[in-house]
């Protein structure tokens, strides 16, 4: 049995703007989705009051990208992960970062299944 190869990156970013905005968020996630080459499966979101921050994930076919805001700080922690030979997750990053009005300012990329073991 050959496993799906896939790649978790999770990223700081130091952002901007829109960091509140349940909209935008949804928005940069299915962008991100698009540009990393990965299917959408549905859009979940919580915002947590006004002048707060949002929770989001889009599920993947592929797996998922997560996003933790804090407007208060400025700052969003993302989550990209994805499986299979076209996924892109350094562009969906791109596009949230993009999005925000952000730049990383940590990224680290973690091999998993079968990128871990070679397969």
């Amino acid at each position: 049995m050959t496993l799906a190869s896939g790649i978790h990156l999770i990223a700081d970013l130091a952002c901007t703007r829109g960091l509140g905005d349940a909209g935008l968020i949804e928005a940069a996630l299915r962008a991100a989705a698009e540009a990393a080459h990965v299917r959408v499966l549905g859009v979940n979101l919580h915002h947590f009051g006004p002048e707060m921050g949002v929770t989001g994930v889009a599920l993947l076919a592929e797996s998922h990208i997560s996003i933790h805001t804090w407007p208060e700080e400025g700052v969003a922690a993302v989550d990209v992960f994805v499986c299979g030979a076209q996924a892109d997750p350094d562009a969906a990053l791109a596009v949230i970062a993009a999005a925000l009005g952000g730049r990383v300012v940590f990224r680290q990329a973690v091999a998993r299944l079968g990128a871990r073991r070679g397969i």
